[in-house]
């Protein structure tokens, strides 16, 4: 049989041109644009702040549930009940020409309203700069959605001469493949019905990628739908008498089709190299420097990866597992004889759960919730590299673990003969404690020997290739000696130091252990008796380092940023800076240096600053940098002094909820590298902030709980490499989605977040004000008593004693007054920023609503203010109504 292609043309320019005969059209796709931009711009937008179309796909399957029987109920119901499906059926032409006309045209009627829809990504380029390619992939897995759903409204259409009853049962068979989404709660039935939901397939196509198991679904479902319209169409062809025989043999046809389709998309899940990265950083493409290191794999030392993997994982655990499975394929495929990959599906207490935690995999208990009801499992996700030179284990991949940079850096590891060797110098920070190792101690130990320094003796460079030194300022004079000593040779140094090391709360007695506050006693605790804590070398200014350094970083000084790119985090204090790439700070990162141009975004917590001393020669290259909405605070100013450690008998601080801030024009360095310009120069980077490498950003890192990817972990082991000369993992390490956000609305939200911050400036400062002319007062009356000649010394002793008395009392009061007034200017100023920031998303999100559907509503008018003019001039004047 053969397809002509005028027919199917002469049929689908009926179909299409009558379905905007009439005003009915065009309503329905200017109801479609609107309700398309209320779910896209909805109030969580604003909260995520990125420029995609993620509200809008979590609702789209829902939303075509209803805009699809709405374009297909007419198109055999209609043509039924106006008796016109005869004539259609008497020309000449075949049903499969007449229904592939009739499926081309309602899938061009969709593809005209997803047209109208496109203004959407106008706004968001509007607003932001978003991922193009992202969203190409996303316009085309809304499109192939609503090719598929279209097939099935059609067969709807087929089953009664009524809109009406079409549209309803539409409505029920899209809810088929799209109600079965959602029961991924539901124990047994849930798993295996989820994968075969649009929502499950839509899923890749929402992140930019176009995979072939998706593309085969929608086909597949097409190909059965159109095969069942062709049943229905086929049914006048029937003898009465065989109906039922005949019935029975086009449905066992229909589900063999539906069975093949099946199994040519589970086929295509397992070849995860069949698709399409579309996304602008190819994120879910292997990177150049994965295959080059595969390739070059030597075959008299081949490597082995065992994975330790639970066969069935919670939702939020499926998308992980997926891809660390599809990974180890490629690994596999492109290893080649050089690499075998081994899968063990694990149960809790089996023998392979032996064997896994002989390999240090042991079971991680997660969170997850299963048929409405909060439950813990125990879920393993290992993997283990080995080679005859080495064993590299990665215990558990989170949902935030970069999967291909780890598969990667452990098949290196244990490709090479020898690792490099980092030494942590022991301060008081404890990174090596006995009792507790830091985490990122654990995470060096993946790619790195690790040995600890005592600062007590002469420090030997040849023990280890990059020295990590964590609060030098907590060193004695000794201990810094040395430490100076080892700088100047120019050996590679890795500092953090902090003002306000928020690290070391420990116990929620306040912050203990910071440079300006002394060390703990010895021997000391609860019982005391201990010996007098040894005085910090530069009293905890470590200026002997900083000197050497070239460098100047004020030990009390803490930086603030007003820019928080991030609304839900708008209650966090603006001591906790966030630095990113945006508008608002272009300077973010250096994109000069390999540790950080590939940076999106880092948090630093009351962290300090440094800046080239004056004097120095040596080169100094900013890293990090906070914004021009940044300022500096003395430790005066943000802390609260007075607490007491009972566990060590050491004073504590806390920081202030209010401090008064005073934004500067400059921007502030919180981490920099300086190099010496000679041979015997210094070679060190300076972070000024302990917490970027607190366990925190490591588990976060892991478990990938908040909706953020901070790249503090990438920044510290970046920089570890680039001190050691091995630069081979830091593009693979730093490869992550650029970091995108709306920058129209953050540049207005922060003039009034400025605004606000002068004002609160302003209120506090005219507090101080009226407190200093109490004091003031106070002083006069004083001297005035002093000064009166006519009183005895008695008289005026206990006069001033009297006046003392009372006027403290009013000067408490007055204080009272006054506190209490500026903390209600201050809510008062705080609770209108926020109206304003909510009017400001209130307005662009109608006008995201409302201007898309204009091109549509434009394009109706012109339509009909068309077709009017034509009727006017082609119908005679005394048939007119008007006449």
């Amino acid at each position: 049989m053969k397809l002509r292609p005028q027919v199917v043309t002469a049929i689908f320019r009926r179909n299409f041109s009558a379905y905007f005969s009439g005003m009915l059209g065009y309503l329905f796709i200017l109801v479609f644009v609107m309700a398309g931009g209320y779910f896209a711009f909805s109030d969580s937008f604003f909260t995520a702040n990125e420029p995609n179309l993620d509200q809008l796909t979590q609702w789209y399957p829902v939303l075509l549930l209803f805009f699809v029987p709405a374009i297909t109920m007419s198109v055999w119901a209609e043509e039924r009940k106006a008796g016109t499906d005869e004539l259609l059926f008497t020309m000449p032409a075949t049903d499969v020409e007449i229904l592939l006309a009739k499926y081309l045209s309602v899938v061009a009627v969709y593809t005209v309203a997803l047209v109208f829809s496109m203004a959407h990504v106008f706004v968001l380029g509007y607003l932001g700069n978003p991922d193009w390619g992202l969203l190409t992939a996303t316009y085309f897995g809304y499109w192939i959605a609503g090719a598929a759903l279209l097939s099935a409204g059609m067969l709807a259409s087929q089953m009664t001469n009524n809109m009406t009853v079409a549209f309803v049962l539409g409505v029920v068979l899209c809810m088929i493949p799209v109600a079965i989404g959602y029961v991924g709660g539901l124990p047994i039935v849930g798993n295996v019905l989820e994968p075969f939901s649009i929502r499950e397939q839509f899923r890749d196509l929402g992140t930019g990628v176009v995979p072939m198991t998706g593309i085969l679904y929608f086909i597949g479902f097409i190909v059965v739908m159109l095969y069942l319209n062709l049943v229905l169409m086929s049914r006048r062809h029937w003898k009465h008498a065989q109906r039922t025989s005949v019935a029975f043999e086009y449905g066992l046809r229909a589900v063999c089709i539906g069975i093949v389709a099946t199994c040519v998309t589970v086929w295509a899940g397992y070849s995860p190299s069949m698709r399409i990265d579309a996304t602008s950083e190819n994120l879910f493409s292997l990177a150049p420097s994965t295959k080059k290191i595969l390739s070059e794999l030597d075959s008299d030392r081949p490597i082995e990866i065992q994975a330790f993997l639970s066969p069935d994982v919670p939702p939020e655990y499926e998308e992980t597992r997926k891809r660390l499975v599809g990974l180890l394929r490629q690994f596999d495929d492109l290893g080649g004889k050089n690499l075998e990959v081994r899968f063990v599906d694990v149960e809790p207490f089996s023998p392979q759960a032996d064997e896994a935690e002989k390999f240090g995999i042991a079971p991680v208990r997660v969170l997850t919730e299963d048929g409405g009801r909060r439950d813990e499992v125990d879920l393993f996700l290992g993997a283990v590299a080995i080679s005859s030179y080495d064993k590299v284990v990665v215990p558990f991949f989170g949902k935030g673990l970069p999967v291909e940079y780890e598969l990667t850096r452990s098949v290196q590891t244990v490709a090479n003969d020898t690792r490099y060797t980092v030494g942590i110098l022991r301060t008081d920070a404890g990174l090596l404690d006995g009792s507790r190792e830091w985490r990122i101690v654990t995470e060096l130990r993946k790619q790195y020997e690790v040995v600890e320094i005592s600062p007590a003796t002469a420090i030997d460079a040849n023990q280890f290739d990059v020295l990590l030194a964590a609060m030098p300022s907590s060193l004695t004079d000794p201990e810094m000696a040395n430490l100076v000593a080892y700088a100047r040779t120019g050996n590679p140094l890795l500092i953090f130091d902090d003002p306000f090391p928020l690290s070391f709360n420990s116990g929620g007695f306040g912050v203990a252990g910071a440079p300006r506050q002394p060390k703990p006693s010895t021997g000391g605790g609860m019982m005391g008796g201990g010996q007098p804590p040894v005085p910090k070398a530069d009293g905890g200014r470590a200026t002997r380092l900083m000197n050497v350094l070239g460098v100047q970083w004020q030990y009390d000084r803490i930086a603030f940023d007003l820019s928080n790119p991030h609304p839900e985090f708008a209650m966090l204090p603006a001591e906790y800076v966030f630095v990113a790439r945006g508008s608002s700070n272009d300077e973010a990162f250096n994109d000069e240096s390999l540790i950080t141009k590939g940076l999106q975004e880092v948090i630093v917590l009351y962290g300090g600053t440094i800046e080239k001393a004056a004097s120095s020669e040596n080169a100094f290259t900013p890293l990090v940098q906070t914004g021009f909405e940044s300022g500096l605070l003395r430790w005066e100013e943000f802390v609260d002094e007075g607490g007491l450690n009972f566990m060590s008998m050491q004073q504590t601080a806390n920081p202030r909820r209010n401090p008064a801030r005073r934004v500067d024009s400059d921007a502030f360095t919180l981490a920099a590298r300086v190099q010496g310009n000679g041979d015997d120069g210094v070679n060190a980077i300076f972070v000024a902030d302990i917490d970027m490498i607190s366990d925190f950003f490591f588990d976060e890192r892991t478990f990938g709980n908040l909706d953020i990817t901070f790249d503090n972990v990438t920044f510290v082991l970046n920089a570890v490499d680039a001190l050691v000369g091995d630069e081979s993992f830091i593009n693979l390490r730093s490869r992550r989605a650029k970091h995108r956000s709306l920058n129209r609305v953050e540049e207005q939200r922060n003039e009034f977040l400025e605004k606000a911050n002068e004002a609160e400036r302003k209120a506090d400062d005219e507090a101080k004000e009226e407190l200093e002319a109490r004091k003031k007062q106070l002083s006069e009356r004083v001297k005035e008593i002093e000064e009166n000649e006519d009183l005895d010394p008695i008289a005026k002793q206990q006069m001033r004693q009297q006046a003392q008395q009372t006027e403290q009392q009013r000067l408490s009061l007055a204080e009272a007054r006054i506190d209490q007034k500026k903390n209600d200017d201050i809510r008062r100023i705080r609770a209108q920023t926020q109206k304003d920031i909510d009017a400001l998303e209130r307005k662009i999100q109608w006008r995201a609503i409302g201007l898309p559907a204009l091109p549509a509503l434009l394009v109706g008018i012109i339509v009909f203010a068309g077709r009017w003019r034509d009727e006017k001039l082609s119908v005679t004047k005394s048939r007119r109504r008007d006449h």
